[in-house]
């Protein structure tokens, strides 16, 4: 319906008529220019007059045309498939082939009164129906979600879900927080009987290990009517083509519904990403064997920090210092002593000097080596100490003694120390521990150094420098002035029953000691080191000039290897100043890349591995679970029905009170002046009157 409106009184159209006849009448009716001609010709040439200039009038007023629609919107019916494993192991050969002609003869028939909406959902909920059944998972919460999301403030009638009722990710569609007005016809796809069938359902392990150490793999068995059976769960090492098996355990199973729990303990002997398969034998006559094999993967890390503890004779400061650092796993801690030294000082990353220099062993060649390498160490002095070696060995602190005489002293915190920061409980407690020896003299910080703790001599609080950390061309040093650090260790366990704040200081200066910069000007970093099948392997990229300024002028190539020794070969894209690469999905395996970039002539190349690790969530509940479907269409009025039952979809769906078009009314305005037909009549009629006048003799 169209409605013509003014934005003037509607007595302003009188005037636009009178305005035309005026004008029409002084110019032809009073004018004797065609007195001679027929008077019709006057009459006609007026009316366009009058025609012409009332419609420009009309037009001055701006008249808008409203314009009134109505839509009728079908209901919404949304047909979800469940696309995972586990429903197409059930449905093969011809009982596929009729379930998608059913499906798809549905389709056709509710888009005959409906407008139907298809989608898939396993790993992920997606437009259009899919009957690949190829996902590796089923997340049915986050279907109805999906659902949700676009048609919760449109006419939803009906969702129609078809699916086991398995689901291995997201939670429980029960309880999902995205209510759906609408029923839900649940299509119960499946087998709900189980089969004779052992499993390994779960691996629990670590993500990581470091080299060396012993590490826990905790493994759940399941078996269904598998009673009598005595099968073997052996755990291998996978290694390119070579599988060797690690440790094996025997099973007893004395029910129909078995579980057991097993653990193996392995080491980490190499490092890298090392890939396990756990294997359970077959039980005779079970439904499937898939399910009794389970890859995992776990990073084995190589990043300890080898620190050597070398002293001028043994001391109980040693045994406190070692057990302290080990509990960090990152770590590894030697003990030496310098009369007897048969390890390599700079084959460490840190060198703990205990009371060295001394009075009888000098360290000046084996610190020459440690410079050359730019190894950081740490010195803490006691009654052994010569002082005046030590001042000449580093410049963090000046110690000005005689040598003779001793004070004990205890710890009090910088408050402006900020090379790291530390609790403030062992801010609190450490001047409450036991006192240290340090030598009785003058202490002396450098400018380039920073103090950590001070002495407390008695009650008095000095500015003499106890624990001093600092770094001098490239070199990280520390210096402790003192000896007794067994005695913190003790007292920290007589107050708390711990060592957690003893810990805590020797760990947090440690690390500072210890940790190296990464000084590679080209780096490659995969987002992670063990993918899953379904993701997408996405690598990051940095190149830096001599100045150590990112930039990404030149090209970056990424060759990836995998256990076949195949290669698969990228170009790095360019974002902001650093690059990127999404190398796609890639099949299970473990893989090799190296990078490799030319700036100015020089190469620079980086190397890494990362490996893909299988999804195997749908082999291991294969058994239907259509009372969660009937649970599910209870709770949102609709029905439970089977792949059999698919064509008495649309007779019930018809019967629904709440499954009827809705009709919209809109109103749409529009001046009249966007109308380009009503300039083209005016253009005719004054075009109409010109040539009549010309023709007949005027002007």
């Amino acid at each position: 319906m169209q409605q013509l409106t003014f934005q003037y009184p509607s007595w302003y159209l009188v005037l636009c008529i009178f305005l035309g006849l005026v004008y029409a009448g002084v110019l032809y009716f009073r004018n004797p220019t065609f007195r001679d001609q027929s008077p019709w010709l006057s009459i006609g040439l007026g009316l366009l007059r009058f025609l012409a200039v009332a419609l420009i009038s009309i037009l001055l007023l701006d008249p808008i045309l409203r314009i009134l629609q109505t839509d009728t919107k079908k209901p919404v019916v949304v047909i979800a498939q469940d696309v995972s494993e586990s429903v197409g192991a059930t449905l093969k050969g011809e009982a596929r082939k009729q379930y998608e002609t059913e499906l798809n003869n549905l389709t056709e028939t509710l888009q005959k009164d409906y407008e139907v909406a298809t989608y898939s959902f396993g790993t992920e909920f997606r437009e259009g129906l899919d009957t690949s059944f190829s996902d590796k998972s089923s997340n049915l919460s986050e279907a109805l979600r999906g659902i949700y999301d676009l048609y919760s403030n449109q006419n939803l009638g009906a969702v129609i879900l078809a699916t086991d009722g398995i689901f291995n990710e997201g939670s429980n569609p029960i309880y999902t927080h995205s209510k759906l007005n609408a029923p839900v016809y649940t299509i119960a796809l499946g087998d709900t009987i189980p089969k004779r069938d052992a499993i390994l359902r779960r691996v629990f392990h670590n993500q990581i290990a470091y080299l060396g150490d012993q590490f826990v793999v905790q493994v759940d068995i399941g078996a269904r009517n598998c009673a009598g059976a005595n099968p073997v769960v052996t755990i291998y090492q996978v290694q390119a083509d070579q599988v060797q098996s690690l440790q094996q355990i025997p099973l007893s199973i004395g029910t129909e519904n078995f579980f057991q729990t097993v653990e193996f303990t392995l080491s980490a002997t190499a490092a890298g990403v090392q890939r396990y398969r756990i294997q359970l034998s077959a039980v005779p006559g079970e439904a499937s064997t898939a399910n009794n094999v389970r890859e995992f993967y776990i990073d084995v890390l190589d990043s300890r920090q080898k620190i050597l503890l070398l002293a001028n004779a043994p001391h109980p400061d040693l045994a406190a210092l070692k057990q302290s650092i080990l509990r960090n796993k990152n770590y590894s801690v030697d003990i030496a002593y310098l009369q007897d030294l048969k390890v390599k000082p700079e084959d460490y990353d840190l060198v703990v000097f205990h009371q060295l220099p001394s009075r009888t062993q000098d360290i000046t060649r084996i610190l020459d080596q440690l410079n050359r390498r730019k190894i950081s160490r740490l010195f803490i002095g006691g009654t052994q100490t010569q002082y005046q070696r030590l001042n000449r060995d580093q410049s963090q602190l000046e110690v000005t003694t005689s040598g003779t005489s001793n004070n004990d002293v205890q710890a009090l915190f910088n408050p402006g120390f900020s090379l790291f920061t530390v609790s403030e409980d062992l801010r609190k407690q450490l001047p409450q521990f036991a006192p240290l020896v340090a030598p009785f003299g003058d202490f002396k910080a450098s400018p380039s150094s920073q103090i950590l703790l001070f002495q407390r001599i008695g009650r008095v609080e000095t500015q003499y420098p106890l624990l001093v950390l600092g770094e001098e061309n490239g070199i990280k040093t520390g210096v402790l002035a003192a000896e007794g650090l067994w005695k913190w260790r003790l007292f920290d366990y007589m107050q708390h029953e711990n060592h957690d704040l003893f810990d805590e200081l020797t760990g947090k200066i440690i690390q500072y000691l210890s940790l190296k910069e990464d000084k590679r000007r080209f780096r490659i970093t995969p987002s992670k080191t063990i993918f899953s099948e379904t993701d997408a392997v996405v690598f990051d990229a940095e190149l830096y000039n001599e100045s150590f300024e990112l930039v990404n002028d030149p090209d970056v190539l990424l060759t990836i290897t995998d256990e076949e020794n195949r290669q698969y070969n990228y170009t790095f894209d360019k974002s902001g100043k650093t690059y990127t690469l999404n190398a796609g999905i890639l099949p299970p395996g473990s893989y090799r890349y190296r990078g490799q970039v030319n700036r100015n002539g020089e190469p620079l190349t980086f190397e890494g591995q990362f490996s893909v690790q299988p999804v195997q969530l749908e082999l291991y509940e294969t058994t239907a679970n259509h009372g969660l479907l009937r649970l599910l269409s209870r709770e949102y009025g609709g029905e439970l029905r089977y792949a059999d039952q698919l064509a008495q979809l649309p007779s019930e769906l018809a019967q629904l009170s709440n499954l009827k078009p809705v009709i919209y009314q809109s109103t749409r305005t529009q001046t009249v002046l966007h109308f380009r037909w009503i300039f083209a009549v005016l253009a005719f009629l004054l075009f109409l009157e010109w040539f009549l006048r010309r023709y007949f003799g005027a002007y």
